[in-house]
């Protein structure tokens, strides 16, 4: 990260200060200077010289464009660069050697879909961490988030990413080939079973209590850190035992793990780490085992809907799981489980939801059926 100077002794912070920050050593902040940096050359080619030179027709670079994410254009706007025009070859080429064009379109909006949100991720970090810096050597009297949009601040920034890119590169070619490798065996676990139901795995849902309450009373800054922290957190905690984060929405991580013990281990240590987080609200927690449907990276099925609904009925800094995970859970030592008394399940029907706990010892399995 770039370095910051001290502000002149006094210097008029507002607006829009003179932040301390180094000159770039590479380029300038224009959007000339960025695309050269990033795309080898700034854009000069309409949408039918681009499409001429590839070889397809403007109809079919047109469908491309768009499944990349990017607005359609106009028939005389300079939009593309030699680096649009080489990957709309490569496309070309794949679809002549037989590739339908409509798996190759679905390929480009699967990319564009994640590297959207990773450009966008790795240029926030990149800008509250300037930001940071700046607010430390006291350069502005604005909180750190409210530097990170000014205007010094995120020039810095495109400078910066423009010279982390091709240091970045590499990295993230070996993540996804490592990450490819490893949806690859989990799909071959996860091949149906001979009638054509999900394979039975445990999905769990680890939700904020109070969000709503706990949303009013923050500030924007104290409410994205404190997101940020739960997800951090939930993800370290359900990687660590080997299970998958499939997605996470806010005040809610939803996650699959093969096996329960695994499952009961993330459940209760992730309800352990919440409570030692003083930034962080209660959480509850709902488990349910039986098949599942994986599709485009998220599952679906009666499953995932009744691990949803526990979720929703379990107590603060508690888990809930249901019978078949419960049963699952029976033989092995060090959890419990509590029966507590029946619920009603929107869209499920009447259970019988059991409370997780840790044990240690010797494990007898409790049924209190008048518990909460």
């Amino acid at each position: 990260m770039p370095q910051a100077r001290p502000p002149a002794p006094g210097a008029d912070p507002h607006p829009e200060p003179d932040l301390g920050l180094d000159p770039p050593a590479v380029l300038d902040p224009n959007p000339d200077a960025l695309e050269r940096a990033l795309l080898g050359r700034p854009a000069s080619m309409g949408r039918r010289e681009v499409s001429r030179g590839a070889g397809v027709s403007i109809r079919s670079a047109r469908k491309f464009w768009h499944a990349l994410g990017f607005p359609l254009v106009g028939e005389e706007d300079a939009m593309f660069t030699e680096a649009d025009l080489e990957a709309l070859r490569q496309v070309a080429e794949l679809v002549r050697s037989g590739v339908p064009e409509e798996f190759a379109l679905s390929m480009a909006r699967a990319l564009a879909r994640t590297l959207d949100r990773l450009a966008i991720w790795q240029t926030q970090l990149v800008a509250e961490a300037i930001a940071e810096e700046v607010a430390e050597l006291g350069g502005d009297d604005r909180p750190a988030y409210d530097l990170a949009s000014s205007q010094p601040v995120l020039e810095e920034t495109a400078v910066r990413m423009a010279e982390l890119a091709d240091e970045l590169e590499p990295l993230l070619v070996y993540v996804w080939r490592r990450q490819l490798t490893a949806a690859i065996n989990r799909s071959l676990a996860d091949a149906p079973e001979a009638d054509g139901t999900g394979v039975p795995r445990v999905v769990g849902f680890a939700d904020l209590v109070n969000f709503t309450a706990v949303v009013r009373r923050l500030s924007e800054r104290e409410l994205a850190d404190m997101v940020q922290r739960f997800e951090i957190l939930a993800s370290d905690v359900v990687t660590a035992h080997g299970g998958r984060v499939v997605k996470t929405v806010g005040d809610e991580v939803m996650y699959l793990t093969g096996d329960a013990a695994p499952a009961a281990a993330i459940a209760l240590d992730l309800v352990e780490a919440m409570t030692e987080e003083p930034l962080l609200p209660e959480v509850r927690i709902g488990m349910a085992h039986g098949p599942v449907v994986s599709r485009l990276g998220d599952v679906f099925g009666t499953t995932v809907n009744r691990a949803s609904r526990l979720t929703a009925v379990a107590p603060s800094n508690g888990v809930f799981v249901d019978d078949s995970l419960a049963r699952q859970l029976a033989p092995l030592s060090g959890f419990t489980t509590i029966r507590t008394r029946q619920r009603s399940l929107r869209g499920i029907g009447t259970v019988t939801p059991s409370r997780l706990v840790r044990v240690t010892g010797v494990r007898d399995r409790i049924d209190v059926t008048a518990h909460p």
